[in-house]
């Protein structure tokens, strides 16, 4: 487990696998959700040779709550940005589901991350409003709710639940994130305008019943970034604070191979995909 302070003072949690030679992927969760979304996804790439790490983001899970509520974009940007630096790490690639997605394209597009791949799931710089309205609903709701360790217990909800510092119980993310207020107008043109700049390679996955993310939201996306790849997955939709992403890892570590392998020496190949 790692803990590290970001540019303004909030402590992140994280957890990492592999070898912390190995190329770096950093993986970014959603909103509602924690470091533990990817935890199957980071322990394959770590079993694969890379050095995965999954980090809970300002507010969520083990993470602090900044005293000033502050859970803007450019916040989350420069946390990300603490984390690279604060590792040490080499060119990461950074996997980002939804508000992790978001979190990766604005670091690459606008110059805070030097990424050697960029893998946005269910995310893109046009959304729709009802499946945003959604899930804001859900956390909501969620935000408002506390339950004792004792009763937590035998809940479905369990395991979204941590102690504080007063040993009392709360969910898993901090009520100010969600009341955080958006522009969505203005959110837009700044991902639209990051992803024009995009050069690296990049992956676009989309679950296909995600009622956040659109296939006019997709078909805007490869317009602004034609040398993406893109894919759909089956019977996978816009995972939610109860969820995990580890349905699009298997989908995210063939690409990540993929890219690895093509600037790898051949002497020191991960394994022939072939």
């Amino acid at each position: 487990m790692h803990r590290l302070r970001s540019a303004d003072g909030v402590l992140l949690a994280g957890d990492s696998w592999g070898d912390p030679h190995g190329i770096p992927v950093l993986l970014l969760h959603g909103a509602g959700q924690t470091r533990h979304s990817w935890s199957r996804t980071g322990m394959m790439l770590g079993q694969a040779g890379f050095f995965a790490v999954s980090f809970d983001a300002r507010g969520h899970g083990d993470s602090g709550w900044p005293v000033d509520a502050n859970y803007s974009q450019a916040a989350m940007v420069r946390d990300l940005e603490s984390i690279v630096s604060s590792l040490g790490l080499m060119r990461p690639v950074l996997v980002g589901a939804a508000t992790g997605g978001a979190t990766s394209l604005l670091a690459v597009g606008e110059g805070y991350v030097d990424a050697r791949a960029l893998v946005l799931v269910n995310i893109a710089p046009q959304v729709e409003p009802a499946g945003v309205a959604r899930i804001q609903s859900s956390l909501r709701r969620g935000s408002g709710r506390v339950e004792a360790r004792e009763d937590a217990a035998h809940s479905p909800s369990a395991c979204v639940l941590r102690p504080d510092d007063e040993h009392r119980h709360r969910r898993h993310w901090d009520p100010h994130f969600v009341a955080w207020p958006r522009d969505m107008g203005r959110r837009r043109r700044r991902m639209c305008a990051c992803a024009r700049k995009l050069t690296l390679p990049t992956l676009l996955m989309r679950g296909e019943h995600s009622d956040v993310v659109s296939e006019t939201g997709v078909a805007e996306f490869l317009r602004l970034c034609p040398h993406a790849d893109y894919v759909t997955l089956q019977n996978a939709g816009h995972a939610d604070a109860l969820e995990g992403n580890d349905v699009f890892g298997d989908e995210a570590m063939r690409y990540i191979i993929r890219h690895a392998e093509a600037e790898r020496p051949r002497t020191r190949r991960l394994y022939d995909c072939a």
